[in-house]
Parts: structure tokens; sequence; C-alpha cells
């Protein structure tokens, strides 16, 4: 029979046996643990490493981007919604005045009496001109002529001066660019100004106190320096217009009695003013009936085709009146 130490001993040795095998399954299913945290890891971070290339391919990489890229998805939606709801709404067209429609309360007023389309005689244009006549200053009286001629040519570019008969009823100021004797009888005659020097002084300090300049042929060379200055403003003294003339005395009677140059525009208009309101009927007749014959006078000889096309009366901020181009 066995001892009982021997007994002790295998019991020990059992024991030993069953705790080493517990310890090693322990250890077997914590490495088992482990293993499924690294594998879940890992699975992070690929999934991690995924969502940062598809954000680095569409080449938004900061949240600052994402944002703005967000920004801009939520404003394409509300254009898209915009745009839908501009589809369902009925578009309204917005009424368009005509050019009777944009003037003054007073030009409509005035306006209806001159029929649209019709040609007027000359007495019935220059009776309607002023009786719709709106201003409360005297107004003057305009006439505009348009002729079929090319200004570009030389011989169509009419260019003309003509004394009105009943005046112009301004007061022109005229000034005399000449020597000692003809500035003398030019003062006889009633210009404001004449000499040489006084008109020079106040041509260098670019004061222009005159309406007519009138100069003798000998001395007209020293207005040359100013030409930029009277040019413009139609004031340089020239043998077309009667302005350059060895008899100054006359030239100014001439101004004063109501001399005007008439000139075509670059679209081939003539454009002049032939009285006042305050003229009457009568005397407007007159002036407008001597402009019209200068006109039809200075027709080029070269020209194919109709000279006067069309002809319109009016006042200063008044309506137009057309007139029959038979009256020419």
């Amino acid at each position: 029979m066995p001892k009982k130490e021997d007994k002790q001993d295998l019991k020990l040795a059992e024991q030993e046996v069953a705790e080493e095998t517990t310890h090693k399954v322990e250890e077997l299913v914590e490495t088992e643990a482990i293993a499924e945290e690294i594998v879940k890891v890992e699975k992070e971070l690929d999934q991690e490493e995924s969502s940062n290339k598809a954000t680095a391919k569409a080449g938004k990489r900061s949240s600052k981007a994402l944002k703005e890229a967000e920004e801009k998805a939520e404003k394409e939606a509300r254009k898209v919604a915009h745009a839908e709801q501009d589809e369902v709404k009925p578009k309204v067209v917005p009424k368009t005045r005509s050019k009777l429609e944009r003037r003054g309360k007073k030009f409509r007023a005035v306006a209806v009496n001159v029929e649209k389309g019709k040609d007027y005689s000359l007495k019935q244009a220059i009776e309607l001109a002023i009786k719709t006549s709106t201003t409360k200053f005297d107004s003057s009286v305009e006439l505009h002529v348009r002729l079929g001629v090319d200004p570009r040519q030389a011989d169509q570019n009419i260019r003309n001066s003509i004394i009105l008969p009943a005046g112009t009823g301004k007061n022109v100021r005229v000034a005399v660019f000449a020597d000692v004797d003809d500035a003398a009888k030019a003062k006889k005659a009633g210009a404001e100004i004449a000499g040489t020097e006084e008109i020079i002084n106040k041509l260098e300090k670019g004061l222009i106190e005159f309406d007519v300049l009138v100069a003798t042929p000998a001395l007209m060379p020293k207005l040359g320096k100013y030409a930029r200055l009277l040019g413009p403003k139609g004031l340089m003294p020239s043998p077309k217009s009667g302005t350059v003339s060895t008899n100054v005395a006359r030239a100014v009677e001439e101004a004063k009695a109501g001399k005007v140059e008439y000139r075509v525009d670059s679209t081939g208009i003539i454009h002049l003013a032939i009285g006042k309101v305050s003229f009457g009927a009568d005397k407007v007749a007159q002036n407008a009936k001597a402009v019209l014959a200068s006109i039809k006078a200075t027709k080029p000889a070269s020209l194919k085709g109709t000279y006067v096309t069309s002809i319109y009366l009016t006042t200063t901020m008044g309506p137009s009146v057309k007139v029959a181009n038979t009256e020419i």
C-alpha cells in the first residue's frame, strides 16, 4: 500500500498541473482579446486613411475647406430653388413710356395741338409754334432744315450768311480788330470794342466780351495765335461770313442789323434761330422766308437727288412743327 506521504505529493503535483493549465488558458484568452483589439484599431485606421485619401483627392484637406464646400453647395441649392420659383411666377413686363409721356406737364399740354405726321404751311407752322411756347422768358423761334447733302464733300458743305429782315431780337456786341483809322470808323458805326491792343489783352486772359469779331485782312495773321480760343466758339473772322472786310463800318452795321451765319452740321442739318416769340408771326415769317430762300440759292450743282428732305419749326423747349417741303 502506498504511503500517506506519496499520496500527498501526488495530489500536490496534480494541483500544480491544474493551476499551470488554467494559467495557460487565461494567457491564451488574453492574447486573443488583444489580437481582436489590434484588428479593430487597424480597421479604424484603414477607414480613416481611406477618408483622408478621398478628401485629399477632392482637394479639400482642412475643415475650413469642407465648410466652404458645404456653403457653396447650399448656395447652389438656393439658386436652383429661386430659379424654380421664378419659372412658376408670371414675368411682369415693364411698361415702356413713349417720348411724349416722359416730357414735362406743360409740354404735354401744348403738344396735343400739333398733329403728328401732318405737314403745315409756313404760316400755320409759325403760328402754331408761337402758340405752343411754354417758357416764361421770350423764347427763340428756331428753324431746322435737313438737307440731302454730304458735308464731307467740299462743294456740299453748305455755309452762308444773311441779314434777317426783322433782325434777331438780340443786342449784338461787336468787336473790331483794326488799326487806329478803321477802329475810329467802327466805333462810329456802333462797335463796342475797336482796336488791336485792347482786344489782344482780353484774348490773352481768355476773356471774350463780344458776340461778333470783325477784322481787316491785313491784321488777320495776328489772330492766328488765338484760333483755338475763337474757333470752337464760332468767333474766328472769316471772309465767307463777311467778318473779314476792308469796310469795317459796313460790317458792324450789318452785324447790328441782324446778320447771321448758318452752316450745315455733320449730320446734314442747318440749325438757326430766326427771331423771338415776341416778334409775332409776320416778322418771324419774313425771317424764315429769307433764310429758306438763301438755303435754296446755295444748292450745290453737283448734288443728285433731293436737296431739302425736311423742315421743322420750334421754340425753345417747345414741340416741333413740321413744315411742308413745298415752302422752299
